[in-house]
């Protein structure tokens, strides 16, 4: 339902005079990501960056332009209430910079979430959403006494969040990502598994994020 919206109400053929307008949301903020297992236990927090663009279409401009929706998702578009759409799956969705300091652990890397389906908890002013995500990550750690691991794998991101604007223009979120992984050995390579005890195979992510909404006009 999500994908056939989005393809219709942004990417309509040209030759439709009409317009439609859309707020453009950037989001950034800090990140500390909680690596469960031998990395957690040498180095504590990583910090990171979270990232997000995307375009929000709401439920009056679903209603709006109903007519470009085909009759058969019609009444299923009824109950949607808003559609997040994020342009390009090219953009990351965070930053590992986690250097050496009061740690002795260091994580540099970055990590994708092309793909995301969420479901709205709460929406009176402050929004609250649960979702999961498609994740793929890499990261370079280098960890005392563990040495170094080239951390590169697929997995899901449940998590949740809380919206809280200060105006239309700019809001706050924070919220936890729970990221889980096909198991990868620390200090080993790419292809080898191990015990979970011994693996990197959860990344808990904590964040906030400031926000900037502005809105884009495309031609339908």
């Amino acid at each position: 339902m999500i994908p056939v919206l989005v393809c219709l109400l942004l990417g309509s053929p040209a030759a439709s005079a009409a317009k439609i307008t859309v707020p453009v949301d950037i989001g950034v903020g800090p990140a500390a990501h909680l690596v469960t297992g031998p990395i957690q236990d040498a180095g504590g927090v990583q910090a990171g960056l979270k990232m997000s663009v995307q375009a929000i279409i709401d439920k009056k401009t679903i209603k709006k332009h109903r007519k470009k929706i085909p009759r058969q998702y019609r009444s299923a578009a009824k109950g949607v209430s808003e559609v997040r759409f994020s342009p390009s799956a090219l953009i990351p969705d965070t930053l590992f910079l986690s250097p050496k300091g009061t740690s002795t652990t260091s994580m540099w890397g970055i990590s994708w979430s092309p793909v995301n389906l969420g479901v709205p908890l709460l929406d009176a002013g402050i929004k609250a959403r649960a979702g999961v995500g498609l994740q793929f990550s890499y990261a370079y750690i280098d960890a005392e006494d563990l040495g170094t691991t080239h951390f590169l794998r697929p997995g899901l991101a449940p998590g949740a969040s809380v919206e809280l604007p200060f105006s239309k223009t700019f809001l706050m979120s924070m919220g936890w990502n729970s990221q889980l992984y096909i198991p990868q050995e620390v200090g080993g390579s790419i292809t080898e598994m191990g015990a979970l005890e011994e693996s990197i195979w959860h990344i808990g992510q904590a964040f906030v994020k400031l926000h900037y909404r502005f809105p884009y006009t495309v031609r339908m």
